[in-house]
C-alpha cells in the first residue's frame, strides 16, 4: 500500500509539473517579446525567471521519470537521488538569474531607457494570471516532494515578481518615473535569490546525508536504548535517500538471553511508528559477542 501511495503521489507530481511547464513555457515567450518591445527590464527579469522555471520544470519531470526506473545491483536505490539533483539545479539557476538581474539593473539605473508602460502593464497582468494558475496546480501536487516544492517556490516568486512589474508599470504610467523599472527589477532579483536559499539548503543537506529535518539523532538513540533488553546503540546513521524516504542504520547490543531477531523486529516497529522510518538496517548482537569480536 505504501508503494502504491508513492507511485500515486509521483504521478500527481508529474501531471502538475507537466501542466505548469506548458503554461510557463508559453508565456515566457510572450514576456521576452514584450520586454524587448517595451524596453522594460522588469519584464525581462520576470521573463528570465520564468525561463529558468521552464528549464527547471523540464528537469524536474525528467528526475521523476528517472526515479521510477528500477534498482539494479550497481544502483541499489535506482535513480531516486535524481530528484534532489534537480532541486539543486533549480536553486543554482535562481542564483544565476538574480546575479544577471542585479548587473542589468545597475546599468539601467545609470542610463534608464524609455519604457512603454501601457504594454508593460498588460503583459505583466497576463503573467500574473499564468503564474497564479501554475502555483495553484503545484500546490495540489505532492507536498512531500522536494522537487515539487522547489518548482512551487519558483512559481510563487514569479507571482510576486509579476506584482512588482505591475506596480512599476502603474508608476511609469502615472508619473513617467522610468527609474521604477530597474528599481523593481532589483527587488525581483532579491526575491529570486531569497527563494533559492531554502531549496539549496535542504537539497545540499540531503546530498551530504545529514539527519533529516525534524529528527533528532540523539533522541532516537536514547529512545532505542530505553527499550528493555537493549544495552547500547552505536554507529547510528540517519539520512534521507530522497524526499519522504528516510533511512537508518545502527549497531545494537542487547543483554544476554535476549532474542536478537525478536528485538530487531521490535525496534523496527518502534522506529516506524514513532519516527516514520521504515527503511532500517539494524545489526543486533549480544553484549558478550561484541566484546569477543573486539578482543579478536
Amino acid at each position: 500500500m505504501g508503494t502504491g501511495h508513492e507511485h500515486g503521489a509521483k504521478s500527481r507530481s508529474a501531471r502538475a509539473l507537466l501542466l505548469t511547464l506548458g503554461l510557463t513555457a508559453t508565456y515566457t515567450v510572450a514576456e521576452v517579446i514584450g520586454g524587448l518591445l517595451t524596453g522594460s527590464l522588469a519584464l525581462l527579469a520576470d521573463a528570465g525567471h520564468m525561463l529558468s522555471d521552464t528549464g527547471s520544470l523540464a528537469v524536474a519531470l525528467g528526475a521523476i521519470w528517472l526515479a521510477k526506473r528500477p534498482a539494479t545491483p550497481a544502483r541499489s536505490f535506482g535513480f531516486k537521488r535524481a530528484e534532489i539533483l534537480a532541486a539543486v539545479f533549480n536553486g543554482v539557476t535562481l542564483v544565476a538569474i538574480s546575479i544577471w538581474i542585479f548587473i542589468e539593473a545597475a546599468q539601467r539605473l545609470s542610463d534608464p531607457p524609455v519604457v512603454l508602460g501601457g504594454w508593460m502593464l498588460g503583459i505583466a497582468i497576463g503573467g500574473l494570471l499564468i503564474n497564479l494558475a501554475g502555483a495553484l496546480i503545484l500546490a495540489r501536487g505532492d507536498r512531500g516532494s522536494l522537487n515539487v516544492q522547489a518548482a512551487l517556490r519558483h512559481v510563487v516568486a514569479d507571482v510576486l515578481g509579476s506584482l512588482g512589474v505591475i506596480a512599476a508599470a502603474i508608476v511609469i504610467l502615472l508619473t513617467g518615473w522610468v527609474y521604477a523599472d530597474p528599481l523593481i527589477s532589483v527587488l525581483i532579483g532579491i526575491l529570486v535569490a531569497a527563494s533559492s536559499w531554502g531549496v539549496l539548503r535542504e537539497s545540499v543537506s540531503i546530498l551530504l546525508e545529514a539527519t533529516p529535518k525534524g529528527i533528532d539523532a540523539e533522541q532516537v538513540q536514547a529512545k532505542i536504548e530505553s527499550v528493555a533488553g537493549v544495552s547500547n546503540v552505536h554507529d547510528l546513521h540517519i539520512w534521507t535517500i530522497t524526499s519522504g524516504f528516510p533511512a537508518l542504520a545502527a549497531h545494537v547490543l542487547v543483554e544476554r538471553g535476549e532474542d536478537c531477531h525478536a528485538k530487531r523486529r521490535e525496534l523496527e516497529r518502534l522506529l516506524e511508528n514513532v519516527y516514520e522510518i521504515d527503511h532500517t538496517t539494524l545489526q543486533v548482537d549480544h553484549v558478550n559477542q561484541e566484546l569477543l569480536q573486539i578482543d579478536a
